[in-house]
């Protein structure tokens, strides 16, 4: 066995971790909670390429676990809880087992773990082995862990769990071994506690056994339990960002030969102009109109804005209408497409203050945009449908600044509106029209917040 302390943590760290790690590992679509060993597989094997390795999570709670074995050999790294850990240990072999169930307790040493700490384990194949509080009836858990399955085939496994293990649905239960029934029958009339039993104490902080190592142990259990009682009253919550993996954007330096963006503010200076380019294959589409496919992506944007989207506009618009500027719940370059003003509409629903459709229905663009005290913004939203199965998306936004504020106001957002949200809600609402390119992508659990702006 090989065990090795990494780190000290802030005093009540370790149940505050356990808690919300904990709650975490509960909504996990393959958590399971057997053995008192509450467990998730978090990445399994694969081994038609030859990797035969995998990843749990399993936590040890204040009641600690039975004393069990597994066939190959273990890798894991703690957190301990905020009243410590002590890991036991035998080496007792089964055949010796058999002869005499005392050789289990003459091979058991037992190793302490201070409070709130980061640690590592290594031993070996079926070596047994019990995890627990580090006193007994204790209020804190024993320790949160990631353990790594070097090889989920090692040993000697039953040819059940062999082609379990084979068919990628092996669980931390599933590959447990208990003890026998006249070891644990032993361990039961004759508690750990009440034996001799060789100990290491491991220790970062202070000098174990000493008044220094009480007085810390005593302030780290208080600060657990409220520490632990705060991570467990709380929601927990996950969020995933991403960058260009759905539906990739390019940013264009110049515009698209034909854009009805070159026309936009030609007769003033324009201090912002961007232009992407989304590109999709014909199968992903479901039709050859140019007039349709845009239709549907201007329904996009309307209806599957990215959250944050919303949540930014809010703040805009509480922050701006003192000063009576525009409002709007979407970004500035699909804003207008909620404006009550009907003068010119495509596709008899969507206002616009331009469009174009090529004779032979193979490009389309719209024209939107407001006029706002500090600036005036025009965007192009364009679907072209080329030769060689290949449809092209495009959304543009030029920009006239009226004023200082207008100035100071496109010079605070250039970055992000280049480098997120301009091709964020391009790529959402590509999503949202055409589904069968949506399909493709990888399903998710959980979504990081996104945050845009308004014109």
């Amino acid at each position: 066995m090989e065990v090795s302390l990494i780190a000290q943590l802030g005093h009540g760290a370790g149940d505050q971790l356990f808690a919300g790690a904990l709650a975490r590992q509960r909504a996990h679509a393959d958590f399971i909670d057997e053995l008192d060993e509450p467990s998730a597989r978090l990445g399994g094997t694969d081994l038609s390429k030859g990797d035969a390795t995998s990843l749990y999570s399993f936590a040890v709670g204040a009641k600690g676990h039975p004393f069990h074995r597994h066939a190959g050999h273990r890798v894991f790294t703690a957190i301990s809880g905020s009243g410590g850990a002590q890991l036991r240990f035998s080496t007792a072999s089964p055949s010796q087992i058999e002869q005499d169930p005392h050789s289990f307790i003459q091979a058991l040493r037992h190793i302490n773990i201070p409070p709130d700490c980061l640690f590592t384990v290594r031993f070996g194949g079926d070596t047994w082995h019990q995890f627990a509080p580090l006193a007994k009836n204790s209020l804190h858990p024993a320790f949160f862990a990631l353990s790594c399955h070097t090889n989920e085939l090692g040993g000697e496994l039953p040819d059940g769990l062999r082609a379990q293990v084979l068919a990628n649905a092996a669980s931390i239960p599933a590959l447990t071994v208990l003890l026998p029934t006249a070891v644990s029958d032993l361990l039961r009339d004759t508690p750990t506690d009440h034996l001799n039993v060789p100990t290491t104490c491991l220790s970062l902080g202070a000098l174990p056994g000493t008044l220094q190592s009480l007085l810390c142990k005593s302030a780290r259990c208080a600060a657990g339990l409220l520490r632990g009682a705060w991570a467990a009253w709380r929601r927990t919550t996950g969020f995933l960002g991403e960058s260009g993996v759905q539906l990739p954007i390019t940013q264009l330096d110049d515009l698209p030969a034909g854009s009805m963006l070159a026309r936009q503010l030609a007769d003033r200076p324009y201090q912002h102009q961007d232009m992407f380019l989304l590109t999709l294959d014909g199968k992903d589409v479901a039709s050859t109109s140019a007039t349709i496919l845009l239709s549907q992506l201007l329904e996009g944007f309307l209806r599957n804005p990215p959250t944050g989207v919303s949540r930014m506009m809010a703040l805009r618009n509480l922050l701006v209408k003192p000063i009576g500027l525009r409002t709007s719940p979407l970004g500035c370059p699909v804003s207008s497409l909620l404006s009550p003003i009907r003068d010119g509409v495509f596709d008899r629903r969507y206002p616009v203050l331009d469009q174009l459709i090529d004779g032979n229905d193979r490009r389309a663009q719209v024209v939107l945009g407001a006029d706002d005290k500090h600036l005036i913004f025009r965007s192009c939203v364009g679907v072209h449908v080329l030769d060689g199965n290949r449809v092209e998306v495009t959304l543009g936004t030029r920009v006239h600044c009226r004023n200082l504020f207008g100035r100071f106001y496109m010079a605070a957002i250039d970055r992000i509106h280049r480098s997120y949200i301009a091709p964020t809600m391009l790529r959402m609402a590509a999503e949202h029209a055409f589904p069968l390119a949506e399909s493709a992508s990888v399903s998710r659990q959980a979504m990081v917040p996104n945050f845009s702006h308004g014109g």
